[in-house]
């Protein structure tokens, strides 16, 4: 389900305006996460580490009202739930794009993530079903990369508002402390830097518990 946003009333209508007519209206950060307790409880439940942090990052983005905003032919709707179409990669070096339903509770998700992998796993090419709603994030797993930054190919003439996650690969320290990249774009349309890092904190704040 989805509301109408009623741009009239909308503090940032015209943040809205400005930013939707441009080329490239996304804008991204890269942060680094601590993942330390995070990966021990992945551990612990004899899960994915990479499903886990997937549930996580969809618990935080669920939490956070502008990344539910998806524009539709100038208009500005609120999703009542954000999916994750993430990138699953295949034996012989392919991938293809999932749609992992978000479910609150962890073990209801893992089992619809765990089936969405298989299916995948056993098909071919990369679009394998069909997207019929925008009420999701682009989400992707690079673990053999520790970067800084990242960049995304994209069309511009695309009508694209979905926020875009992307992890690198899990670094450990002489301490043993487990950190890992996370790179953020999302539309500049639809929120700021400041909606981006309560984001981003409470993230943190889920891998911390």
């Amino acid at each position: 389900m989805k509301t109408l946003l009623d741009l009239e009333t909308w503090n940032r209508k015209e943040h809205f305006l400005f930013f939707k007519q441009m080329d490239e209206p996304f804008f991204g950060v890269t942060v680094e996460i601590d993942c330390t307790i995070a990966y021990t409880n992945a551990k612990k439940l004899n899960s994915s580490f990479f499903i886990y942090y997937l549930h996580k990052t969809l618990v935080a983005i669920n939490a956070i009202e502008p990344f539910k905003y998806r524009i539709v032919e100038d208009r500005v709707y609120i999703h009542d739930s954000i999916n994750g179409s993430a990138t699953i990669g295949r034996e012989d070096g392919t991938f293809g794009f999932s749609l992992i339903e978000f479910n609150p509770d962890f073990k209801i998700f893992e089992q619809i993530a765990l089936s969405e992998i298989e299916r995948i796993q056993n098909t071919t090419g990369l679009f394998t079903r069909t997207f019929s709603e925008d009420n999701l994030i682009h989400f992707s797993a690079i673990p053999w990369i520790n970067f800084t930054s990242l960049s995304h190919a994209r069309s511009y003439t695309f009508p694209d508002s979905c926020p875009k996650v992307s992890f690198g690969k899990m670094m450990i320290s002489e301490t043993g402390k487990r950190t890992i990249s996370m790179s953020i774009h999302v539309h500049h349309g639809l929120m700021d830097a400041l909606h981006v890092g309560q984001f981003i904190d409470y993230f943190q704040e889920l891998m911390n518990t």
